[in-house]
């Protein structure tokens, strides 16, 4: 099992690539390990597909942060892989709770995570400009205080929030960039022309969010050539995998027929991806 300073170093290294990679969003466990099977060279923690696990809605608060990072921590221990974590707004709204939030994610093994600009507030979705810097600065103090490279996500929530102004998120971005954050995120932002110009505003990785019903069908190759770095898919797969769940089962409640299971995998394929390493 490689170390936490080995992933760390490993992790970083995939952001120094000319090339975008993807990192995969397990929801426990068991999907990390069918991930880390598959092939993929990273992962990031899902707060939605965690939520749906937990019996929850996804929103800020449905989930604690003890929560999630014994969740994040149960899928660190089921793969040799760097993992990184989606830490909403870093529980909490002032900059020591994003930094508090970052020390606690490397001690649950983590090498990476983001802290987000949402406040949960529905009145008023999105921190003040200088809050949420000042939230960002803090973190990025406490990654960098770190014996290894932690891969800061700063995000800029606008366009999830029903705000879709690109000049706003760009200055965010920017912002904290200049805050200390290694990754840049705006989750929601979907046009070429839209991506291409959050890449070229900054000099730091830019992660872009794909698998979403409705997102332009742009190619991990495509979004490279607007100078993404990194994919994510947040919910995807756990959406995916929800969806196929409930196809089954109102099959089994509105028709009586079970074929449903023609499309699934024999025991044995998925007892193969559960083989101990």
């Amino acid at each position: 099992m490689p170390t936490q300073a080995e992933k760390a170093a490993a992790f970083l290294a995939l952001h120094q690539r000319p090339d975008p990679f993807v990192v995969a969003n397990p929801w426990d466990a068991g999907t990390a390990r069918i991930l880390t099977a598959l092939g993929f060279q990273a992962l990031s923690t899902t707060s939605a597909g965690l939520a749906f696990t937990l019996g929850r809605r996804d929103a800020a608060g449905c989930v604690s942060r003890d929560e999630a990072l014994a969740n994040a921590r149960s899928i660190v221990d089921a793969t040799t892989l760097p993992v990184a974590a989606d830490l909403e707004n870093g529980y909490g709204h002032s900059p020591e709770s994003a930094a508090e939030t970052i020390r606690l994610a490397a001690a649950a093994g983590l090498v990476g995570g983001s802290i987000e600009d949402a406040t949960g507030d529905p009145a008023n979705p999105i921190y003040d400009f200088h809050l949420a810097v000042e939230r960002i600065h803090a973190a990025a103090a406490a990654a960098h205080a770190l014996q290894f490279p932690f891969m800061l996500v700063a995000r800029a929530e606008n366009y999830l929030h029903g705000r879709p102004d690109l000049d706003d998120t760009i200055r965010r971005l920017q912002a904290f960039e200049a805050a200390g954050a290694e990754v840049l995120y705006a989750p929601g932002i979907t046009r070429a022309e839209d991506i291409r110009a959050v890449c070229a505003s900054v000099s730091k990785p830019v992660n872009v969010l794909m698998g979403i019903k409705g997102v332009p069908p742009l190619s991990l190759g495509e979004l490279g050539a607007l100078g993404v770095r990194r994919v994510s898919l947040g919910s995807g797969f756990a959406r995916a995998a929800l969806t196929a769940f409930l196809h089954a089962a109102r099959e089994v409640r509105d028709h009586g027929t079970f074929t449903f299971a023609e499309e699934t995998l024999y025991m044995s394929e998925l007892v193969a991806l559960f083989e101990p390493d």
